[in-house]
């Protein structure tokens, strides 16, 4: 090879214009596939079915017809319905029209790889569903497409090649044409395979500068969601004496309230808990999956700091309740009332939207503490707690990084706070988890099993926390455990559960100490005998 002559058509002024336009085509066929292919994917994951059809026929269609047949359909059978385009106009669409169903696949697959229980941990949180998206589920979706991503500008960039069919003057067309009249195909081909090099190294670098900084911990400040109404806010910072006031909370949502001792569950006269007064009133709950029913007709009360119990084999509903008060779960028939407010359901009998729902368990001050931890992969520990009082409850950077550090030092935690979830262990991970849940001072605590996933010697630190908030906070709290004796130190009533049904409620000594059903005394004395 003629080392001078490739040198030459190397910086030749004519290819490098032709470098510039094969650029030109790859920016506007990935940016403009990447806005539709947004689109396309959100069409392909709404509820609504029509849209979902139309956003799979298009990717169909344009999945199964060659690149090359739609280059030359956009710019020569436009112009017969009066749209006439260049030919780098026509290129560039076609690109962006092509690479979108590609596109639309990549976000699909990474919204859907981010895991469902940070979601789920989200919307527990109050963040409704534009804020989880852009807070939770998209930063961890684009950390797993970036990969993705890169591959596909490579190949938007080989694939603008095709263009030179309808005359683009980019890089290979003008290579063709230099060929053609100079005879020199080895340098040239060589100098032109070196330049596609080139560009295919930048998009690769640029790929693996985003790679490093998309897997960094994400510390993001941003301003709150919404701004609350005045009274909103109160009622949020309506908690319970022994709170205390932490060094990062704002005035509005600081100060102790009387606590109404009022504990014990006893049944009202027609039998059913007495609801009157209650943080927490369920009436007949009925939850169905199919023809299985998970949950019939089940009634519980819990008054202002009272802890309750909720025990039973699995697959007594527990958990599926836990959901319901939290309107994470929707329900068949019944009632949640939270702090005098009925959740989920509207005057008209219709299950409110997401957004609404975020609203309610805002006001209504619910909290909810998963058995999976749920913490949010991409943020730090601190952010895990601080973010949602940014995001939800409109607190200030400063105070709500404050709250987080106080809370992270009371759970035995505060030296972690820069540490990625993932580094900690089990036990660690459910006590930022709890942290995250009582940072934003919430009056009605959830623990869905909050030591099952944990192995047996890290169960002791998580329960010690819990049984501190208990007795320090003034919470009022429902929780689905199998830890009896963790359940008799702590609870104040306890509900033994059974085929989706109360089978026995009462004093949390009397229940689990000396139960009166026949169901009740054969899982007590199953779980005591497992405790030993």
């Amino acid at each position: 090879m003629d080392i001078t002559g490739f040198l030459h058509y190397l910086t030749l002024p004519y290819l490098v214009e032709g470098l510039l336009v094969t650029l030109q085509l790859t920016a506007f066929g990935f940016l403009g596939g990447m806005a539709l292919g947004a689109v396309l994917a959100a069409m392909q994951l709404t509820r609504f079915r029509t849209l979902t059809v139309i956003a799979r026929c298009y990717t169909t269609l344009y999945r199964g017809t060659p690149l090359i047949l739609q280059l030359v359909f956009t710019f020569t059978v436009l112009p017969h319905a009066g749209v006439v385009l260049t030919p780098i106009v026509a290129g560039s669409l076609a690109l962006a029209l092509n690479e979108a169903t590609f596109f639309s696949e990549i976000f699909r697959s990474g919204i859907r790889g981010v895991d469902q229980a940070q979601t789920t941990a989200g919307r527990a949180l109050g963040l409704g569903p534009g804020a989880l998206m852009r807070r939770v589920t998209a930063p961890q979706a684009f950390r797993q497409m970036v990969p993705a991503l890169g591959n596909e500008a490579v190949a938007t960039m080989k694939n603008s090649a095709l263009a030179s069919i309808i005359a683009v003057p980019e890089l290979t067309l003008r290579t063709q044409q230099l060929a053609s009249s100079t005879f020199d195909y080895f340098e040239i081909y060589v100098a032109t395979a070196v330049l596609y090099l080139l560009l295919t190294g930048a998009i690769t670098g640029v790929q693996l500068l985003v790679e490093r900084r998309s897997v960094r911990i994400a510390g993001v400040r941003s301003r709150p969601l919404a701004r609350r109404k005045r009274g909103r806010a109160e009622t949020t910072a309506a908690s319970t004496a022994g709170l205390g006031r932490g060094p990062g909370t704002p005035p509005e949502l600081a100060g102790p309230v009387e606590v109404v001792e009022m504990r014990g569950g006893a049944p009202a006269e027609d039998g059913r808990p007495e609801a009157r007064g209650a943080a927490l009133a369920l009436t007949g709950i009925v939850k169905r999956y199919g023809e299985r029913t998970v949950l019939d007709g089940v009634d519980l009360a819990a008054q202002p700091g009272e802890v309750v119990a909720l025990l039973g084999p699995s697959g007594s509903g527990k958990s599926t309740l836990l959901r319901i008060i939290d309107q994470l779960e929707t329900r068949d028939s019944g009632t949640v009332t939270v702090n005098g407010a009925e959740l989920g359901i509207g005057a008209t009998g219709r299950r409110h939207s997401e957004s609404r729902l975020a609203a309610e368990r805002v006001d209504a001050g619910v909290s909810m503490v998963f058995q999976n931890f749920a913490l949010f992969s991409h943020l730090s520990v601190a952010e895990n707690v601080a973010g949602p009082l940014r995001w939800v409850h409109g607190w200030a950077a400063d105070a709500a990084a404050a709250r987080a550090h106080e809370l992270l030092g009371r759970v035995g935690l505060g030296e972690y706070a820069d540490a990625a979830p993932a580094s900690l262990s089990g036990g660690q991970q459910q006590r930022v988890a709890i942290a995250r849940a009582i940072a934003a001072r919430p009056r009605l605590l959830l623990l869905d099993e909050p030591t099952s996933a944990l192995d047996p010697e890290l169960v002791a630190e998580v329960l010690r926390v819990i049984t501190s908030l208990a007795r320090d906070e003034g919470l009022t709290m429902v929780l689905a455990t199998h830890q009896l004796r963790f359940a008799r130190q702590v609870a104040d009533t306890a509900v033994f559960m059974a085929g989706g049904r109360v089978v026995e409620t009462g004093p949390a000594e009397r229940v689990i100490g000396d139960p009166s059903t026949p169901q009740a005394v054969t899982f007590m004395t199953a779980m005591n005998a497992a405790e030993v």
